[in-house]
């Protein structure tokens, strides 16, 4: 993942899919802000929404699925109830059975990053639980490069 530094500078055109999440009173804390927890789950919601709609993921019978194996996060701007935060998400690295998103928290009508979030999945087999033997799907693949930042950003789907 880039330098801190390098993340706080980054802006919704470094992504190529945005998905939009109203925050609600119980995403809140008592310092009133969102609860650090809550960036985690919506950094899966978003993995996740974009699998479904562009990677043909059926979590109920795709004979692949997504195990998380890393995450973290860098935090830096508080977000809270009532706003709408833009989650912002590109692939930074696509192996064989894994791929690293890179998720960035945006509040709708503030350019600067609230926070940006790294999220690996390991491809595994349903039956097994264990990696993918011959590699995740080619529809799966497919969807994944959509997303994947090499150098040059391009528009969001």
């Amino acid at each position: 993942m880039a330098p801190h530094q390098e993340l706080k500078q980054r802006r919704r055109e470094d992504y190529r899919y945005i998905l939009d999440y109203r925050t609600r009173w119980a995403d809140n804390d008592m310092y009133q802000h969102m609860n650090n927890s809550i960036y985690n789950f919506l950094y899966d919601a978003v993995v996740n929404a974009y699998l479904i709609e562009h990677c043909k993921l059926n979590p109920s019978s795709s004979p692949q699925h997504g195990v998380v194996v890393h995450s973290n996060n860098d935090y830096f701007a508080s977000i809270s109830f009532p706003a709408v935060a833009e989650l912002a998400l590109r692939v930074n690295k696509l192996g064989k059975t894994s791929v690293t998103y890179e998720v960035a928290l945006f509040e709708k009508g503030v350019p600067e990053v609230r926070s940006v979030g790294e999220f690996i999945q390991v491809f595994v087999d349903r039956p097994t639980g264990r990696p993918a033997a011959s590699g995740m799907s080619d529809e799966m693949r497919k969807g994944l490069e959509r997303i994947l930042v090499t150098t040059e950003p391009n528009s969001k789907l």
